[in-house]
């Protein structure tokens, strides 16, 4: 999904693959849950596998082709909401909007690189920075659940034409 360099996808990558890999994905994730992988989901995570930049429940339900069917931002909520617990999707707080997770493993926490220029988000996970992260908070007395850290900047597209 990214390139080897970096963890932004490079400009005109084959969204193509992600959108492949992320129903997979889904299908199994779906599956294991009992929970059915339909038309709504189905559209909801293609938008949010075709582009990697986070989009609002409203944003998404924009780009919807409902094709006659019922839909609209609470249909988009519970397809978001699923994909939420399965690990599929991650909630950017800072914007309220909606990424693909690009991630294999479930119920991890992560660290994503928010470009505030383009709006491209690049997810990592550093295990170490995760246990302080948790550590720090037993200190407080405080028990983590799932420790996501959004740091804002530039990538690296956007720093070059920045400073070109």
């Amino acid at each position: 999904m990214t390139s080897e360099q970096g963890l932004f996808p490079e400009p005109g990558h084959d969204h193509g693959r992600c959108i492949s890999a992320g129903f997979e994905r889904a299908e199994a994730a779906c599956a294991g849950r009992r929970a059915r992988f339909t038309p709504n989901r189905r559209a909801v995570l293609e938008i949010l596998l075709s582009d990697h930049k986070p989009l609002s429940a409203y944003e998404i339900a924009e780009r919807i082709d409902w094709k006659g069917r019922k839909g609209g931002p609470v249909q988009v909520y519970r397809a978001l909401e699923l994909f939420e617990a399965l690990g599929l999707v991650h909630r950017i707080e800072s914007l309220n909007a909606y990424v693909a997770c690009s991630r294999l493993e479930a119920g991890h926490g992560a660290q994503f690189l928010v470009c505030k220029d383009c709006n491209r988000v690049a997810e990592t996970s550093d295990r170490r920075l995760e246990r302080d992260i948790r550590r720090l908070a037993g200190q407080a007395g405080f028990v983590v659940h799932l420790p996501v850290v959004e740091i804002k900047g530039l990538c690296a597209d956007c720093a070059d034409a920045a400073d070109g």
